[in-house]
């Protein structure tokens, strides 16, 4: 026997076998059951050819017997009793050509190994013996590892059909499964960047296919194509109640378009030396507030198309500038983590708001202006949160909303009219759009988007209807049903 057949056999077969029980319900071993068990298996049989030494069947390491009833196990227990402080532990070696399963406690730290238990009642694994050198197709011993098969066919099931997503840390979060929607004209020709509510039935989005397009989501109908950028899309802000907005694109230009008005954008606001990433127009639309990735903030006059404030600080990567209701203050998320309030008064920060320990991708100002909320990236579940900050004297982190499991991308307040509570909605790349209690940050409704790729954008279109921007499937119409307690479902992608 070589020493790589023992380092197969001994170490990587009980690496994987350990593997398996400190994560018996991954998703991997769930899908890869019946492989990795005979690969456990096959890795053992390394060192149990004929002729390897080791103890045999139901001997222990000196030799002594302790697989019959009467036999016992060091420290004093049997096949059918075992003492509370032992543990199982695999290692191949001797059995006749087969693992070993190795019962160890701390009080005599030496191996043991029982006759294999009775099948119980209800368990779908089988107790096999298996011929010397011979590898069978085999399930883990039931009394050890029954309910972990258990879980893990459950588990499966539940993955197949789409009603539960597992999650790493073990809860069964509900998934629903959207239901056939119907399928207007769509929109765009490639990825859907960002998405923006121009009134009660149009909204106006951008993307890769340098088009900004105003779209009539309660007939879906294509209003109006507007073509003007020679790059991507990044933001769109709308005019309140009127026919105006903004685009921004990589091609560092900002652009103004009038939805009656001529093919050729009415004003044109070049000034960035990279691609803006931040757009924001004041309550009066007569100033409008942009930020890029150069690390400046430029204010313009939207009558004369000139600059008339700049302002630079370094590493502040602009990702989202929102301005307030009714005040002269503008919100700005960053990529330095950063969450800053300007006073549009000369373009000075008034405040700047706890750092935290992501970027900070957008945000959002409620409609009284007393609150704002923010978003941040991630993976895995680390970031991947929003968070509600209070815009007043206090100007103190108030909730956080954590469930998603990738970079947040946008954060909108709903709108009260039909809610109980105060409630705001979440998109993300994980492909979910989470509704959550504004005020003790308890998830309400997770909507799985499938196939739509990582969510972009998010939009308040009326009172029940939300927007969202997809990177493979366009926009997506949603509608929140109160009728029964509160419920989000797709009804139209365009």
């Amino acid at each position: 026997m070589t020493f790589i057949q023992y380092f197969l056999g001994d170490f990587l077969g009980g690496t994987a076998f350990l593997a398996f029980c400190r994560f018996p319900d991954s998703a991997i071993f769930g899908q890869n059951l019946p492989l990795l068990w005979n690969l456990i298996i096959a890795l053992f049989q390394l060192e149990n050819r004929p002729g390897c030494s080791g103890p045999g069947l139901g001997e222990m390491a000196d030799g002594r017997n302790c697989s019959s009833g009467a036999g016992r196990a060091p420290g004093g227990f049997s096949r059918n009793s075992c003492p509370s402080d032992a543990r199982l532990v695999a290692r191949g070696g001797g059995m006749g050509g087969c693992g070993a399963w190795w019962l160890l406690t701390p009080s005599t730290r030496r191996p043991c190994r029982p006759q294999l238990p009775t099948r119980p009642a209800g368990c779908r694994g089988h107790i096999f013996q298996q011929p010397q050198g011979m590898l069978l197709l085999w399930s883990p011993p039931c009394k050890v590892l029954c309910r972990s098969c258990a879980v893990m066919g459950k588990l499966q099931s539940k993955l197949k059909h789409s009603a539960y997503k597992y999650r790493p840390d073990g809860i069964l979060e509900e998934r629903i499964q959207t239901k056939a929607c119907q399928e207007y004209s769509p929109a765009h020709v490639d990825t859907v960047s960002v998405v923006a509510a121009l009134s009660s039935d149009l909204c106006v989005s951008g993307g890769k296919d340098k088009t900004a397009v105003a779209y009539d989501w309660k007939t879906g109908n294509v209003v109006r194509r507007f073509r003007g950028h020679e790059r991507e899309i990044t933001k769109i802000a709308c005019v309140h109640r009127s026919s105006q907005f903004f685009s921004a694109s990589r091609d560092r230009m900002v652009m103004m378009w009038d939805l009656h008005g001529p093919s050729q954008p009415r004003q044109q606001f070049s000034g960035h030396a990279m691609v803006v990433t931040g757009l924001a127009v004041s309550p009066d639309s007569s100033q409008l507030c942009t930020g890029s990735r150069d690390n400046t903030l430029l204010l313009w006059d939207v009558g004369t198309g000139q600059c008339a404030e700049t302002a630079s600080i370094s590493r502040n990567l602009v990702t989202h500038l929102c301005w307030v209701p009714q005040e002269p203050y503008i919100l700005q998320t960053s990529e330095d983590k950063t969450i800053r309030l300007w006073d549009s008064r000369g373009l000075q920060v008034a405040h700047i708001f706890p750092t935290k320990q992501h970027i900070q991708t957008y945000c959002e100002v409620s409609e009284d202006g007393h609150k704002c909320i923010s978003c941040s990236n991630g993976f895995g579940g680390e970031g991947c949160e929003a968070t509600l900050w209070d815009l007043r004297q206090t100007r103190n982190r108030i909730c956080e909303y954590k469930g998603h499991f990738q970079t947040v991308t946008s954060c909108v307040f709903l709108p009260r009219a039909l809610a109980l509570m105060p409630t705001i909605a979440t998109s993300s790349h994980d492909c979910k759009v989470k509704i959550w209690n504004q005020d003790t940050g308890a998830c309400l409704f997770t909507l799985s988007l499938d196939g739509s790729g990582p969510l972009t954008s998010l939009a308040v279109g009326d009172t029940v209807s939300l927007l969202c921007a997809s990177f493979s499937r366009g926009i997506h119409l949603l509608r929140v049903d109160y009728s029964q307690g509160l419920a989000l479902r797709e009804v139209a992608a365009f």
